[in-house]
């Protein structure tokens, strides 16, 4: 137990979690415990109410309840090994750290709250940059370390660790400065961005700072005969054994669910397209239940299509003056059409830093996200890939998403749906 000194810097003890619900426990298959291995805490669970100004949210703020499925989640976020993979990703950490620098204007003698703020280490980067005061939101127990790692580093008179979901804890002013790494795999997975949402709608003064400040969601097909024949031609001839009987299986096991694994730009067939563009000034949880896009691509070589792939690219600019008018930047506005889809184009690199989790770029944590088909489709160069795309929150719970894929090419149309657990 820590003792009564310890409590001094802002966080409250709560009681342990209870068992995970059913599907959340023990019982996860060694695929689904990978990728809950390498991901973090998180502050909230995923709905909110919005509210628009500090007298409305005194009078209108009322917490979601907190379900087994998010005690569950936040349990599993505990371990460090989760936070040490994080920490280790320097293209994550360095981007986050050079972006509180180059904003140091704005955080410097300023009020900033760190949404999920795991081992403090984004906390501590801003009152490095001469914060003013930082709470530090986790509702997973990652917090009490955070305590302790703030007071080892003597700021406790800074940072202030807050153990609670976003919607349960108090602060009793504005804050200048919104900070938080909620991006899951495929950007969306998870409903982390919900918690952003509610701390911007309970804290941040008209005019203030989000970072990331924006989002945006890419998908491409990509053709990957390797990852195919690893899975699934191996079993023609096993070992002068025809296993072809178990191939049917192990497309399913293999293919069935989102495969998180890391591809090189040699793998995507044409250039990608916008599914989702994030403004953080502006979106609303509403909006990230259900995403839509249309999609119409032009293979730019002869090769078998095994599927699309999705990643996705953050940008730390400055604020703007007033949020719920809040336009997009001209470096997305600015966009061209490639095969009938925007791609976004920046004119002046300069304008703001990107973390990029694409192919090409240096590998992420997140590497990306892929959508395998059963079987590949042979296409011919110049051949038209087109259709739609729904990521939907899933009713069981909203942490999770559904994937439904609807696509045509050769004059076949096919669909596919699958779930991110």
């Amino acid at each position: 137990m820590f003792s009564k000194e310890n409590n001094s810097n802002g966080y409250t003890q709560q009681p342990p979690p209870p068992p995970p619900p059913p599907g959340m426990g023990h019982s996860h298959t060694h695929r689904e415990r990978v990728r809950r291995g390498t991901r973090r805490s998180r502050a909230s669970a995923s709905n909110s109410l919005r509210v628009c100004d500090s007298e409305q949210q005194q009078q209108q703020h009322h917490p979601t309840p907190c379900t087994d499925f998010d005690m569950a989640y936040f349990h599993s976020y505990a371990h460090l090994g989760i936070h040490q993979e994080m920490i280790k990703d320097r293209e994550r950490t360095q981007a986050y750290r050079d972006a509180i620098m180059q904003h140091q204007r704005f955080i410097a003698g300023k009020v900033v709250v760190d949404v999920g703020c795991g081992t403090g280490i984004l906390s501590i980067f801003c009152a490095q940059a001469g914060a003013k005061r930082v709470y530090a939101v986790d509702a997973s127990d990652i917090a009490l370390q955070a305590n302790e790692v703030v007071k080892a580093n003597n700021l406790s008179d800074v940072v202030v660790v807050l153990h609670g979901r976003v919607e349960d804890v108090e602060i009793d002013e504005e804050v200048d400065v919104i900070i938080s790494e909620w991006m899951g795999y495929m950007l969306l997975y998870e409903s982390m961005l919900g918690s952003v949402i509610t701390a911007r709608d309970r804290w941040l003064k008209p005019g203030g700072l989000i970072l990331p400040s924006t989002a945006t969601l890419y998908m491409a097909p990509v053709t990957h005969t390797d990852r195919y024949s690893e899975s699934i031609d191996f079993w023609r001839n096993v070992y002068g054994i025809d296993m072809s009987a178990m191939m049917s299986l192990a497309k399913q096991c293999a293919f069935e669910e989102p495969s998180v694994e890391t591809i090189s730009g040699e793998n995507v067939l044409t250039w990608p397209c916008v599914v989702k563009y994030v403004d953080s000034y502006s979106v609303t949880t509403h909006e990230l239940e259900t995403v839509t896009t249309k999609f119409k691509f032009k293979s730019m070589m002869r090769a078998p299509l095994h599927g699309f792939a999705f990643w996705f690219d953050v940008e730390f600019n400055g604020p703007v003056i007033a949020p719920t008018n809040y336009q997009l930047p001209t470096s997305f506005t600015d966009s061209h059409q490639v095969n009938g889809s925007q791609r976004k184009r920046r004119t002046n690199p300069n304008n703001g830093l990107v973390l990029s989790t694409a192919p090409e770029d240096p590998p992420t944590h997140w590497q990306q996200t892929l959508i395998y088909f059963y079987d590949p489709i042979e296409l011919e160069q110049d051949q038209l890939i087109e259709g739609s795309v729904t990521l939907s929150q899933s009713k069981e719970n909203a942490r999770f998403m559904n994937i439904h894929l609807e696509y045509t090419s050769g004059g076949r149309s096919y669909v596919k749906e699958s779930v991110m657990r």
